[in-house]
């Protein structure tokens, strides 16, 4: 585990880290934390709620929130002295145990975001601008997965798609037997993507899928890359850093970015971005908020976009310290997570006769079990409203996956007796579940199969009408048809007959991945 390094000067002169430091903060205890810590640490959680998501948001403790708020303290109570003297020297604190964490070559590779949407956003622009300014001809591809986040193929239409590039997806199995599936249809992509002389000016390559969740071979793939002339490489590996092990020396893509409030015990929200060093796009990434620090190179333009909280990006040293009171550090932690996700897994899929999505070597601490078919999901909108239902009537938090391409398969198949699995649960393991969180998971989905329940029972077309609530409806729509294009519309009016489960209209659409 990287050790935490000596405060160091800031890197901008007028901000030079002389004046007052904060105290630092307590070193980690000899003695292992025990469970009754780990139990103390968690308190905030709430304790009425199966919380089996880790996965979407993270988790922080108490002794990390209570530095971060020792910080906030010190900003609120001289904003100037913390501005001249402490922000960048923490920052910096921050980046250099990042850049050790990681096998940085150098704390100059590190800049903290966010999160890994603002990375993407970082890296894309970047490339928006290469076609504006000529230095990528229009056509030119940037190849991606099928299963790559939501935001990100957003931020790959709203910059690079827009700007000119042909973007071509990587269709991936799922299920998936093994890593050479994603291998082959990798290949394959990259096969089309280079058809008749086009280049490839950017992969983007998830390392750890969110939904459905799989470790994607990731070193193989930028490999890949590399002997197939593709420009640049980058890693959104949003669910990673305290999933599986990382290393971006040897993984060797040029970008690389993950969440720290996710996995690694950090608060919200904070992510790195490794830019490789060396070669001149390095020197052209800048962040998206632009401020004083522009062109002072990534690092310092991230370390100040205006007025916020920094703390969170400030107790990246915390949350090591925090790591290292488990027996192996984080290594120790990734694999009880792991050894615990497969376990909890299986007894869920042996209890509704289904199976994994994916073999234990392609899990982190996150697994796909397959739901009963009985529950007929057929659509993100029937497993919008039943993790809804798993919520308010049974306070389950998990994900639910809807696999289209199963069902497309089932259709397309010889063998009609075919019943593939359609619904996905993605549940997580972090170091505060316990075995009743998945047992109350698996009897909340057998009561509801014991019942006869079906998805459709929760359509709104099999709903008794209350007219006063459609009226309200009525005039929600109406105020957004105000105010968003066609095309929104139908993307955010679908989920309005959602709203009796208490469904929020903006929320929902990125529901089906959270």
């Amino acid at each position: 585990m990287a050790s935490i390094p000596p405060d160091e000067p800031a890197e901008n002169g007028h901000r030079n880290g002389n004046g007052p430091s904060p105290p630092p903060a307590k070193r980690a205890r000899a003695a292992p934390i025990s469970a009754a810590e780990i139990r103390d640490e968690f308190a905030h959680h709430d304790p009425a709620v199966a919380r089996v998501n880790n996965g979407s948001f993270g988790s922080c403790p108490a002794s990390v929130l209570q530095e971060q708020a020792r910080w906030q303290r010190l900003f609120l109570a001289q904003p100037d002295d913390f501005y001249f003297h402490s922000l960048q020297p923490g920052l910096r604190r921050s980046r250099a145990a990042v850049a050790a964490l990681v096998n940085a070559g150098d704390v100059s590779e590190i800049s903290l975001v966010d999160n890994a949407t603002t990375a993407a956003a970082i890296v894309l622009q970047h490339a928006a601008w290469s076609f504006a300014e000529g230095r990528f001809a229009r056509g030119d591809a940037v190849l991606m997965l099928h299963y790559a986040y939501g935001a990100v193929k957003k931020s790959i239409q709203a910059y690079a798609a827009r700007a000119g590039a042909a973007v071509v997806e990587v269709p991936l199995p799922f299920p998936v037997a093994s890593p050479d599936a994603i291998v082959a249809e990798f290949r394959a992509a990259l096969a089309v993507a280079k058809a008749g002389g086009r280049r490839v000016r950017l992969a983007v390559i998830d390392h750890i899928t969110s939904m459905p969740s799989v470790v994607i071979p990731v070193k193989e793939l930028v490999a890949i890359c590399r002997q197939e002339g593709v420009d640049k490489v980058f890693v959104d590996a949003a669910h990673s850093i305290g999933q599986v092990p990382v290393d971006v020396s040897d993984i060797g893509a040029d970008f690389y970015t993950s969440n720290l409030h996710k996995w690694f015990f950090c608060p919200p929200a904070v992510a790195f971005l490794h830019t490789r060093k060396g070669g001149p796009v390095a020197s052209q990434l800048h962040h998206p908020v632009v401020s004083h620090e522009y062109g002072n190179g990534l690092p310092m333009e991230s370390g100040w976009i205006g007025t916020r909280d920094y703390s969170a990006q400030i107790v990246v040293p915390e949350a090591i310290n925090f790591v290292n009171r488990f027996e192996g550090g984080i290594e120790g932690i990734r694999n009880r997570n792991h050894d615990k996700v497969i376990e909890m897994g299986n007894m869920l899929a042996d209890a509704w006769g289904t199976s994994l999505g994916s073999p234990p070597e392609m899990c982190g601490s996150m697994v796909m079990v397959g739901m009963p078919n009985c529950l007929g999901i057929e659509s993100d909108d029937d497993a919008i409203r039943v993790r809804t239902m798993l919520r308010k009537d049974f306070r389950v938090e998990v994900p639910i996956y809807y696999n289209t391409r199963r069902l497309e398969e089932q259709e397309t198949a010889t063998d009609n007796n075919a019943d593939p699995v359609t619904g996905y649960v993605r549940i997580s393991h972090q170091i505060y579940n316990v075995k009743e969180d998945y047992e109350r998971l698996r009897d909340a989905v057998n009561k509801l199969v014991a019942d006869g329940f079906t998805s459709s029972k929760l359509r709104p077309s099999e709903k008794p009408i209350d007219h006063n609530r459609t009226e309200r409806n009525h005039r929600r729509k109406k105020l957004w048809r105000e105010d968003i294009t066609s095309s929104q519309q139908q993307s955010i009016l679908r989920y309005a007959v959602a709203d009796y489960l208490g469904v929020d209209l903006c929320h929902s659409q990125c529901s089906s991945e959270i």
